[in-house]
């Protein structure tokens, strides 16, 4: 069986050419990773996309028409980058928009994975969640002030869309294995194979060389291995670049834990059987003993302003410290507001002795408390006064105008945590809906 990942990321780009060359051969499956943790937890609080609107109907309108003329199915993981419902309905809609454009007619699949406060906290109060970490222990505080959860869902609820004879489908938070690994275990091909492959191809070419995301991955998974290679001639698979993205955000590099078990790669074997392609063999699976979902959910800490400065004075430079204690200080006479009511914090990037960026970062209570203090921080910094300095003038070089950047609203994660599950569907609802 041939499956392909389309890019590492949808919106990410990847090249027209290699995807039409993947479909020189039959294409059983294609797949697209939507999202990650990895911006950090304000796109699932605001509900927008870290990936651009245009970026991601490019990706879809020309894979789109092509998947559905081959008969392949088209299945895509965390939807609008958090995977909320709001970002799946979002990415639905522009599906939606491409199919009345180009006159294409499917059967969608939409599978949310979002969760409430009360199912959470039903968990935590039957003692069935686990702390990813003992510094971030989960409180009924924390859940009741999350404005969004979500169940990052695994294999089962992909597998029963497939079953339904869906062509395409769109997933809320999902674990990026399971957009791969899905059609193959249902398929009948071995759980340990599946899941390794899926781990590599999840980020597209990035196991080939040149190193990219924004290209296509080929996978080929037969009874007793599964062999990668990229659809791009240009680029080539290597022993050393598949057994390395294996590894990729991995803390055990011989497993890889899913919500069904463990992918074993303790006896795995990787070959180089063409200058193109490596060959996997020998990954086993462990059924989980207990099943878990991972649970994501944020909470709106404030408001964010920030503002920027250069500077290139050794002796300022020098001082930073000093002068960030003393603007501290000045900020909690001048500024007048209660306690506890905004954080300020200083971050410095650059050389020890020159070339120094300075980082305002404020998050206030309120949009105002944060423009005030960023404003009374900056000004201060700008003349900040210390033994030894010699300018009268301003400390800081700023490279925009205005200095002060508005970011917006501030979210943190407050769920980060497993949950263990009857029924590894039990997060997921699944709607199904003709696109004509």
């Amino acid at each position: 069986m041939k499956i392909i990942a389309l890019c590492g990321l949808l919106g990410y780009g990847y090249n027209e050419d290699s995807l039409k060359l993947a479909f020189k051969e039959k294409v059983d499956y294609v797949g697209v990773d939507a999202g990650s943790t990895d911006p950090g937890p304000y796109y699932l609080g605001s509900g927008k996309s870290f990936t651009d609107r245009g970026a991601v109907k490019r990706d879809l309108s020309i894979a789109l028409p092509l998947v559905l003329e081959n008969k392949a199915p088209f299945i895509i993981g965390t939807a609008g980058g958090a995977g909320s419902n709001v970002h799946t309905d979002w990415l639905v809609e522009i599906i939606k928009e491409i199919a009345k454009e180009k006159g294409l007619s499917f059967s969608l699949a939409t599978i949310y994975s979002e969760v409430d406060r009360e199912y959470v906290l039903s968990k935590l109060n039957a003692g069935k969640i686990t702390d990813m970490s003992p510094e971030f222990p989960l409180t009924e505080e924390n859940v009741k002030n999350s404005s969004k959860i979500v169940s990052q869902i695994g294999i089962a609820p992909i597998i029963d869309a497939l079953n339904n004879n869906a062509q395409v489908i769109v997933c809320g938070r999902a674990c990026d294995t399971a957009i791969y690994a899905a059609p193959c275990i249902k398929e009948g091909y071995d759980h340990g194979l599946a899941f390794h492959m899926a781990k590599i191809m999840e980020c597209g070419a990035m196991c080939s060389e040149p190193v990219a995301a924004a290209d296509v991955m080929q996978g080929y998974i037969e009874k007793d291995y599964f062999m990668l290679r990229p659809a791009n001639p240009e680029r080539r698979c290597t022993l050393d670049r598949v057994a390395a993205h294996t590894m990729y955000e991995q803390t055990n590099p011989y497993m890889i834990y899913e919500p069904d078990g463990v992918a074993d790669l303790r006896e795995t074997v990787y070959e180089q059987v063409d200058p193109r392609t490596v060959k996997v063999m020998n990954s086993k699976f462990i059924p989980a003993k207990v099943k878990t979902l991972k649970l994501e959910g944020v909470k709106s800490v404030g408001f964010r302003t920030i503002t920027l400065g250069g500077i290139n004075d050794t002796k300022t430079i020098s001082k930073l410290d000093e002068m960030f204690e003393v603007i501290q200080d000045f900020v909690k006479v001048n500024a007048n507001l209660p306690e506890g009511s905004y954080q300020l914090n200083f971050r410095r990037f650059g050389g020890v002795e020159n070339n120094a960026c300075v980082v305002v970062d404020v998050v206030g209570q309120t949009q105002e408390i944060a423009d005030n203090v960023c404003a009374i921080a900056r000004a201060r910094l700008l003349h900040c006064d210390y033994d030894g300095r010699k300018s009268s003038a301003g400390n800081v070089a700023f490279p925009f105008s205005p200095s002060d950047l508005h970011v917006g609203e501030v979210f943190e994660f407050s769920v980060f945590h497993l949950a263990e599950v009857d029924d590894l569907k039990e997060t997921s609802k699944t709607v199904y809906s003709e696109v004509k």
